[in-house]
């Protein structure tokens, strides 16, 4: 039987390399603005170090400064592939492909009460492969798949590192016999792991309690054991985050720092908000699934009960999962930004606690004593959970059932809208710049300006700056960098037109359809004609560009055949 849900899991997991460059679905359940903006912007730096050499571009948005840790992957896949969207996504899929390898090992390694060899593993493993809310963000190039697979892996380095014994022998003599390097190399390892969670996505802080308790329960639940780890693991995170910020942030990129969290910055949840946010945090859980989601609930309050009257010590794994809900949930209502993305993070250990409740529910079932609850061994507790076994199994196979056809229904009705006007973007720019070239001129700027801007240079090539967030004001940004192009969704905001008036006069070449979103659904490229200032010659000015380099290292993504956009 397990075997049979792995080769399952198997086939619905390679669905991911499937039409790796299409949309995000379009009309589907989940509306987040990531799709517009997020692969380019946190891979924005590996991007630009093959674009233009350096991945500062001071002024403008530059995540890379705090969140170094997906540019810096990216950038090693970048030097074999070039940059490439299609490489990009490959993977952030591979990368969910080592969270299913490490998922099975942690519950493998961790079984639940009952202690018996089960099929929890192997259910936890498909349900996540079959999962459309899995299927359609671990196919874009974000952070959070990278953050999940770091915790998994910190939680089984946890786990191995507490288990693995010391020496008690004198100092002198442990280090001579080398009884203690071993376990002090995991809890090195734990310490390297901490900091690059933080540099991965920075809320990574809320799941430290679900590691340390993971700490905790390896180690026996005995304090020396677990200070011995947790003292070098801490001072290993503490070292390397206070080096990266005093070499590399303090005297470089302290501003883009500062930037990226009052950018993100607490939203202001108030006593007579916080009912509200709360009720919203929770329901919005169903992202991943109404179905799945109602059993992770179900599963969450039962693995709850069932550890409290076990004193909290009889599923190590099961707890850390929940503190790690738990934990995340609390930044998600602190910071009030429901963005399904967020919950991606939560719909993981949610998942796994449906796959080992509802294994120890079976279990019960079939032999009440593995539970060790005496209630359950009377024959209106056999019932009980002969009961919720039967219309637990229907549930999850409805799940899994239902995740799986959306899924192949998505994988069977592609479309490229975005990548289409990102290349119509790319043809205008490049035609214009050659034509003034031919004229003998400098070329027009290749410079697109765009909240889009670093999605349209991973999918095309051209070098951009961000119209919204950056460390400059926008009339200085133009001015310093004077774009050639403008792409905006719908229309032009005022801030944008205030900026740019002075010294453009707009003129419309292209109105792209893309995406489905009533308000982000028509790319609208401009043209920037330089206007002459008052008192200035009327001649071509002197421009700073943000030009690639005469053989740039990017590998340009062309799109399926489709029919010809017109404006």
């Amino acid at each position: 039987m397990e075997v049979a849900l792995l080769l399952v899991a198997a086939v619905f997991f390679a669905l991911h390399f499937v039409h790796l460059r299409a949309d995000f679905p379009n009309h589907s359940f989940w509306m987040d603005w990531a799709k517009y903006t997020d692969e380019g912007w946190y891979g924005d730096a590996a991007i630009r170090h093959y674009q233009l050499g350096h991945w500062n571009v001071p002024g403008d948005f530059n995540p890379a400064a705090a969140l170094p840790m997906w540019p810096l992957v990216e950038a090693a896949l970048f030097r074999v592939t070039g940059v490439s969207l299609v490489a990009a996504r490959a993977l952030t899929v591979a990368v969910f492909g080592l969270c299913l390898v490490c998922t099975y090992g942690l519950i493998r390694r961790w079984p639940n009460v009952s202690q018996h060899r089960n099929l929890a593993p192997a259910m936890g493993v498909l349900l996540l492969a079959v999962s459309p809310f899995c299927f359609v963000f671990m196919r874009l190039a974000i952070l959070e798949p990278l953050l999940i697979l770091l915790m998994l892996t910190a939680l089984w380095t946890a786990s191995t590192a507490g288990a693995v014994p010391w020496s008690d022998a004198p100092w002198r003599e442990s280090l001579h016999t080398r009884r203690n390097l071993r376990p002090a190399a995991w809890a090195v390892a734990l310490g390297l792991l901490l900091p690059a969670m933080v540099l991965t996505k920075t809320t990574a802080v809320f799941l430290f309690p679900a590691i340390f308790w993971m700490l905790w329960a390896a180690s026996g639940y005995r304090l020396k054991q677990f200070l011995r780890v947790a003292a070098i693991a801490c001072g290993v995170c503490g070292v390397v985050w206070i080096a990266y910020f005093v070499l590399v942030i303090r005297p470089h990129y302290l501003v883009d720092y500062r930037y990226l969290f009052s950018a993100n910055g607490y939203t202001g949840v108030t006593l007579p908000t916080l009912w509200p946010v709360l009720q919203d945090t929770v329901t919005d859980g169903s992202w991943m699934g109404m179905t799945l989601y109602v059993l992770a609930l179900l599963a969450a309050v039962g693995s709850a009960a069932v550890l409290c009257a076990t004193r909290l010590r009889g599923a190590p794994l099961t707890m850390a999962l929940l503190l790690w809900v738990v934990g995340y949930t609390a930044f998600l209502a602190y910071h009030d930004n429901l963005q399904p993305r967020y919950y991606l993070v939560i719909a993981v250990p949610l998942t796994l606690l449906v796959a080992i409740a509802f294994d120890a529910v079976l279990a019960g079932a079939i032999n009440s004593n593995s539970l060790g609850i005496a209630f359950l061994r009377t024959g209106f507790g056999m019932g009980l959970l002969r009961t919720m076994a039967m219309v637990g199994g229907v549930a999850v196979a409805f799940a899994a059932i239902h995740g799986g056809w959306q899924m192949i229904r998505f994988v069977s009705h592609p479309e490229y809208t975005f990548l289409s006007a990102a290349n119509r973007i790319h043809d205008e720019v490049q035609r214009e710049y050659d034509e003034s070239k031919a004229k003998g001129g400098i070329g027009h700027s290749r410079l697109v300006m765009s909240i889009s801007g670093s999605d349209i240079s991973l999918m095309t090539g051209l070098p951009s700056i961000c119209d919204d967030f950056g460390t400059m004001t926008l009339p200085d940004r133009v001015a310093t960098y004077k774009p050639g192009w403008f792409a905006t969704w719908n229309d032009v905001e005022d801030d944008k037109m205030d900026a740019l008036s002075p010294m453009y006069r707009l003129v419309r070449v292209a109105t792209l359809p893309a995406f489905d979103d009533p308000e982000r659904n028509l790319l609208i490229l401009y043209r920037l004609d330089a206007v002459p200032l008052p008192g200035r010659s009327h001649g071509r000015g002197r421009r700073r560009y943000l030009g690639t380099p005469p053989r740039p290292r990017i590998k340009a993504e062309a799109p399926p055949v489709v029919p010809p956009l017109k404006d």
